[in-house]
Protein backbone atom coordinates (compact mmCIF):
# COMPACT_ATOMS: atom_id res chain seq x y z
CA UNK A 1 0.00 0.00 0.00
CA UNK A 2 1.40 3.41 -0.96
CA UNK A 3 1.63 6.47 1.27
CA UNK A 4 -1.02 8.12 -0.92
CA UNK A 5 -3.43 5.23 -0.39
CA UNK A 6 -2.77 5.26 3.35
CA UNK A 7 -3.36 9.03 3.49
CA UNK A 8 -6.64 8.67 1.59
CA UNK A 9 -7.90 6.04 4.02
CA UNK A 10 -6.79 8.13 7.00
CA UNK A 11 -8.58 11.20 5.62
CA UNK A 12 -11.77 9.19 5.04
CA UNK A 13 -11.66 7.92 8.64
CA UNK A 14 -10.93 11.39 10.07
CA UNK A 15 -13.78 12.94 8.06
CA UNK A 16 -16.26 10.27 9.14
CA UNK A 17 -15.16 9.97 12.78
CA UNK A 18 -14.15 13.49 13.77
CA UNK A 19 -15.69 15.94 11.28
CA UNK A 20 -19.42 15.88 10.93
CA UNK A 21 -19.70 19.38 9.52
CA UNK A 22 -18.79 21.39 6.43
CA UNK A 23 -15.10 21.59 7.37
CA UNK A 24 -14.72 17.98 6.25
CA UNK A 25 -14.81 19.04 2.61
CA UNK A 26 -11.74 21.28 3.07
CA UNK A 27 -9.68 18.60 4.81
CA UNK A 28 -6.73 17.39 2.75
CA UNK A 29 -3.42 15.66 3.28
CA UNK A 30 -1.68 18.87 4.38
CA UNK A 31 -4.35 20.15 6.79
CA UNK A 32 -2.76 20.77 10.21
CA UNK A 33 -4.85 18.38 12.32
CA UNK A 34 -3.91 19.82 15.71
CA UNK A 35 -4.61 23.38 14.62
CA UNK A 36 -8.00 22.33 13.28
CA UNK A 37 -8.80 20.85 16.67
CA UNK A 38 -9.13 17.36 15.19
CA UNK A 39 -6.47 15.64 17.25
CA UNK A 40 -6.45 15.69 21.01
CA UNK A 41 -5.30 12.90 23.31
CA UNK A 42 -8.54 10.92 22.94
CA UNK A 43 -8.90 11.24 19.18
CA UNK A 44 -5.19 10.52 18.68
CA UNK A 45 -5.60 7.30 20.65
CA UNK A 46 -8.57 6.40 18.44
CA UNK A 47 -6.55 7.15 15.33
CA UNK A 48 -3.67 4.96 16.55
CA UNK A 49 -6.20 2.16 17.14
CA UNK A 50 -7.60 2.65 13.63
CA UNK A 51 -4.09 2.43 12.17
CA UNK A 52 -3.50 -0.84 14.01
CA UNK A 53 -6.81 -2.34 12.86
CA UNK A 54 -6.82 -0.97 9.33
CA UNK A 55 -3.16 -1.33 8.37
CA UNK A 56 -1.92 -3.99 10.79
CA UNK A 57 0.79 -1.69 12.14
CA UNK A 58 1.56 -0.52 15.65
CA UNK A 59 2.79 3.04 15.78
CA UNK A 60 5.46 3.34 18.49
CA UNK A 61 4.29 5.58 21.33
CA UNK A 62 7.47 7.64 20.96
CA UNK A 63 6.38 8.50 17.38
CA UNK A 64 2.97 9.83 18.41
CA UNK A 65 3.86 13.49 18.61
CA UNK A 66 3.07 16.83 17.00
CA UNK A 67 5.84 16.39 14.43
CA UNK A 68 4.68 13.01 13.10
CA UNK A 69 0.94 13.57 13.56
CA UNK A 70 0.73 17.08 12.10
CA UNK A 71 -0.99 16.12 8.82
CA UNK A 72 -2.53 13.02 7.28
CA UNK A 73 0.37 12.89 4.83
CA UNK A 74 2.89 12.84 7.70
CA UNK A 75 0.91 10.13 9.49
CA UNK A 76 0.78 8.11 6.25
CA UNK A 77 4.56 8.38 5.86
CA UNK A 78 5.02 7.17 9.45
CA UNK A 79 2.61 4.27 8.90
CA UNK A 80 4.37 3.28 5.68
CA UNK A 81 7.70 3.16 7.56
CA UNK A 82 6.28 1.16 10.48
CA UNK A 83 6.69 -2.62 10.44
CA UNK A 84 3.66 -4.84 10.11
CA UNK A 85 2.42 -6.45 13.32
Amino acid sequence: MTETEIAQRLLKYIRERFLGDDRASALDGETPLLEWGILNSMSTAELVGFISREFGRSVPQSSVNAKNFKTANQIAALVARTSLN
